[in-house]
């Protein structure tokens, strides 16, 4: 694997030429630094004429590097951008990074490259004041559009108690108030065409078919959707600027709150990176846990889908019989972290405890449970006449388009795309388990319906596989920077007391270095670049979640439908709003 890895990074280097310079990082995805000049030659480079080209643009985010001590033989910077392209020929990253001065904080945007790079470019002027020349609407997309300063840079105010008393005179709210005007030039919209005028319409931040605080806004022509708008934010709570404020190991329960119908799949994404950095290998027993934990989450969050999409398009009963049957493996949850929703239970190097007396009979219990259930919903939706024809043919997009707008998970897999990081990039114990990947045909409402519901089937598979082979031996890592630390090494003098206080209250404190840990989670795929500075907490923390990209494309599924196909549309694509806002 080495070998290889070094063999494809040579290729690299050697396709982006000379100005290219590598660096090693602990994940060992290929990181080259670039001139800001050059950057756009490299990426269409390899986008379009490399062989087994890099189709994704998987994220692209920027680090405040003023504050930064280990630097590594790196350039010279204040700031960094930040891209990770993905080949699925390849089946492997790229990241490019580019070394900016404060006094010139400008690349050129690679949007007509990549589309998906719209919103990815608006996010980074509005978190870091970074310019990219040739964007077609750099505006800000997560803080209010009257918003000052750049939340993530080092020197913005992280908590309130650092900012002076809020106050609001009349001028101030005049000005807030004229911010707030809609003005269609100021989206990207036109007013009308030569024979008609269009009609401008708000579905939301306050509309049970955008589940939560969501604002779209339709341009439409009569009542065909001509564009649509989504304007997000309303949710944002500063999930990647608190990672920078905590501790390593008491982060993790604010990971539960990202993705929050997924639980502990976000802790499980989250500590994939980190474990990277600090060289840590969790047991065979702590990983099938922690894969057994969250393929039960995987479930929970399909059934809350599931019982919620048939509700947008016209279905009373299956919500309540999905909600009963998530009561059910929160029971199970329960019983084994001792919380439910937002168990914060995995720890750095394993979980946070062994397994409870019975568990297995609870969760044998429930897996031989579901499946009739699942079968009865099939009947109940699936099969029935009305939902199929609200679904069939809504929202279709290609194998391409949805490459181009970073589309993963089981979105993709409706197109017909049989691409699941589980068994491509197998992390955890995934390899030594065997399920299906379901995939769709058309890319529409109903084949993504479609695949997620198989998809609950093959998660109870990989959990009654767990149930049957649960290796023995300890759940958690022997490794200095795990947390908690193992208890043993308490109490045999003040040194390891003190060590274990430590431990425990400060941390572990983490060499220097950088890694992107990617897991499929509940609704794509869910990353976490994080970079130690050498301290106690991540020095940069950036996730990369799949709801954000997932809405980004929701102007192309919805053009030339009708307003009812839009809410068909959001209920398919399976998002929340922490998981796009952060």
């Amino acid at each position: 694997m080495m070998a290889t890895a070094l063999v494809a990074d040579q290729e690299l280097r050697q396709e982006l030429g000379p100005e290219a310079v590598p660096q090693t990082t602990c994940d060992g995805i290929p990181t080259f630094w670039l001139p800001a000049g050059e950057i756009r030659n490299a990426v269409r480079l390899l986008r379009n004429a490399v062989p087994q080209p890099f189709r994704m643009l998987y994220d692209l985010t920027a680090i405040d590097e003023r504050g930064r001590r280990f630097r590594d033989g790196q350039p010279s910077r204040d700031f960094t951008v930040v891209y990770h392209l993905f080949s699925y020929e390849r089946n492997a990253y790229v990241r490019l990074k580019v070394a900016l001065e404060s006094d010139n904080l400008k690349v050129p945007s690679v949007v007509d490259i990549y589309p998906v790079a719209n919103w990815y470019e608006r996010e980074v002027w509005d978190m870091f004041g970074i310019s990219f020349e040739g964007h077609p609407h750099l505006a800000r997309i997560l803080m209010p559009r009257s918003w000052q300063g750049h939340p993530l840079r080092k020197d913005h105010p992280a908590r309130a108690t650092e900012m002076g008393p809020y106050r609001l005179p009349d001028e101030k709210l005049d000005a807030e108030q004229e911010a707030l005007r809609f003005r269609p030039e100021e989206w990207g919209m036109s007013r009308g065409r030569e024979d008609s005028d269009f009609l401008f319409l708000n579905v939301g931040p306050q509309h049970p078919g955008t589940h939560g605080v969501l604002r779209i806004v339709l341009e439409l022509d009569g009542e065909e959707i001509v564009n649509a708008v989504p304007d997000i934010g309303f949710h944002h709570r500063g999930a990647e600027k608190m990672g920078e404020r905590q501790t390593w190991h008491t982060y993790i329960p604010y990971t539960d709150r990202v993705d929050y119908l997924g639980g502990v799949m976000n802790n499980l994404a989250y500590l994939t990176a980190f474990e990277k950095i600090a060289g840590i290998t969790v047991p065979p027993r702590g990983q099938m846990i922690r894969v057994m934990l969250a393929e039960l989450f995987r479930i929970i969050s399909h059934l809350v889908w599931y019982g919620t999409f048939a509700q947008d398009v016209g279905q009373m009963s299956p919500v309540f019989y999905t909600f009963n049957d998530r009561e059910k493996a929160f029971g199970i949850v329960e019983a084994v972290c001792g919380a439910r929703m937002h168990p914060n239970w995995f720890r750095i190097g394993g979980v946070a405890q062994d397994l409870p007396a019975g568990w297995d009979r609870m969760l044998r219990d429930f897996v031989d449970y579901l499946p009739s259930r699942l079968d009865e919903y099939d009947r109940t939706v699936i099969r029935n006449k009305l939902f199929q024809a609200r679904t069939k043919g809504v929202g279709q997009c290609t194998i391409e388009e949805a490459i181009d707008w970073g589309m993963t998970g089981p979105n993709l897999r409706a197109c017909g795309f049989a691409w699941d990081f589980r068994k491509k990039q197998s992390y955890a114990c995934y390899e030594q388990l065997d399920f299906d990947i379901p995939t769709g045909k058309c890319g529409d409402c109903f084949d993504r319906a479609v695949v997620h519901v198989e998809e609950m089937r093959q998660s109870l598979r990989i959990i009654r596989q767990c149930i049957d082979n649960m290796p023995g031996g300890p759940c958690n890592a022997e490794h200095p920077l795990t947390t908690p630390p193992p208890k043993a090494r308490t109490m045999h003098d003040i040194e390891t007391l003190i060590n274990h206080f430590l431990g425990v209250s400060w941390g572990p404190v983490t060499p220097p270095g950088e890694a992107l840990g990617a897991i499929e989670a509940t609704k794509g795929n869910n990353g976490y670049y994080l970079i130690s500075d050498g301290g106690n907490g991540s020095y940069r923390t950036r996730i990369r979640t799949p709801s954000f990209a997932h809405m980004q494309m929701l102007p192309l599924l919805c053009r030339g439908l009708m307003i009812p196909d839009l809410l068909a549309i959001l209920g398919s694509l399976d998002y929340v709003l922490a998981d796009i806002d952060r």
